[in-house]
């Protein structure tokens, strides 16, 4: 488990790094309308298929926890999370058996690519790992994922991404980007960012 914090840790700002404010259109609609017609699409190896709204995501049970964000640029910040576990997504649509990773796409886009990220099993069904719709007890704005984002706390930021669109569940990664499981990753970095 990473270490858990309380309401008097909390960072009195906590950054918004990276992408802000996506600029794609379909996104800038949605947000327009307090993301009333945005759905999770949930699809690859799975059972079942699933277009969840955020309020079908509030429905399931949540978790809350006060964390620490350690960004590989430097910077640390601590918060307060809550969302839906991941697990339980996954355990709603059925993870098909050639299933290997959890991969998840995103609205924003950083020089013409489009941003995306991926974990396994281990994180994906980790306790603390949440899709998260508020930071510091309100929705979460625009500016830190709107209208949800992963949290994966035993990595480093950029594994957590952002502007959550869809979640495929893969076997492999090589039809997906660079093929390196992540739009960092794909430019370099590691994919397994332990802290």
């Amino acid at each position: 488990m990473a270490r858990e914090f309380t309401e008097a840790d909390r960072s009195p700002v906590f950054p918004g790094n990276g992408t802000t404010s996506p600029e794609d259109a379909d996104y800038q609609a949605l947000a327009a309308s307090g993301f009333a017609a945005w759905r999770l699409e949930v699809d690859g190896l799975v059972a079942r298929p699933a277009r969840l709204s955020l309020e079908d995501l509030r429905r399931l049970p949540s978790r809350t926890q006060i964390t620490r964000h350690d960004c590989v640029e430097g910077w640390s910040a601590i918060a307060k999370w809550t969302g839906v576990p991941l697990r339980t997504i996954l355990e709603q649509v059925g993870v098909g058996p050639r299933a290997r990773y959890v991969v998840f796409h995103c609205a924003d886009s950083i020089d013409g690519s489009r941003y995306y990220e991926s974990i396994d099993f281990d994180d994906a069904l980790h306790p603390q790992t949440i899709l998260a719709y508020e930071i510091n007890d309100r929705p979460l704005p625009v500016e830190y994922g709107a209208p949800l984002r992963l949290r994966v706390e035993r990595q480093l930021g950029y594994k957590m991404a952002k502007y959550v669109m869809r979640i495929e569940l893969v076997e492999t990664f090589a039809a997906i980007g660079g093929g390196k499981g992540g739009y960092w990753e794909d430019r370099g970095y590691e994919w397994y960012a332990g802290i």
